[in-house]
């Protein structure tokens, strides 16, 4: 029998290594690519609807980038891409289009109302309630005491 130290010595060596440099890169680029697509989509649309407030582009961008994401998403692709870029998939808005899209497409076949719409915010959920929470406490906080 081996003690704890031997174990995890053991355990060191013979584990994989991660590539955590290439990781990161890929992180890096394909986030940024993400949102160097975003950004040119937004100029597309003031080019083409000149008269557009730039509210009103950042909306539009946004519709079209949760479209693609879930586009993609419905194809398979985005989750190969997620594979390999990691976190550079999931911080931009179209990986959150990703964690809505997948779940109703894995309960597809339970159908409309216990599949997919049952299921549809099983990930993206959470996310929601705690971003409308920690909205609601800073602006609160921020109110009252600035």
């Amino acid at each position: 029998m081996i003690d704890r130290i031997e174990y995890q010595d053991y355990v060191t060596k013979t584990q994989p290594k991660s590539p955590m440099v290439r990781t990161l890169f890929a992180a890096f680029i394909v986030g940024g690519l993400i949102c160097c697509i975003g950004e040119a989509i937004g100029d597309i649309i003031k080019v083409i609807f000149k008269e557009m407030s730039d509210k009103d582009v950042a909306t539009w961008e946004s519709c079209v980038m949760i479209f693609l994401g879930s586009f993609f998403t419905a194809l398979g692709l985005y989750d190969k891409l997620g594979h390999y870029a990691g976190g550079g998939s999931i911080i931009p808005i179209t990986g959150f289009a990703n964690s809505v899209v997948s779940p109703a497409m894995e309960y597809n076949r339970e159908g409309v109302f216990f599949g997919i719409c049952a299921k549809m915010f099983v990930i993206a959920g959470p996310i929601i309630v705690f971003g409308v929470v920690a909205s609601f406490l800073v602006g609160f906080i921020g109110y009252f005491v600035v």
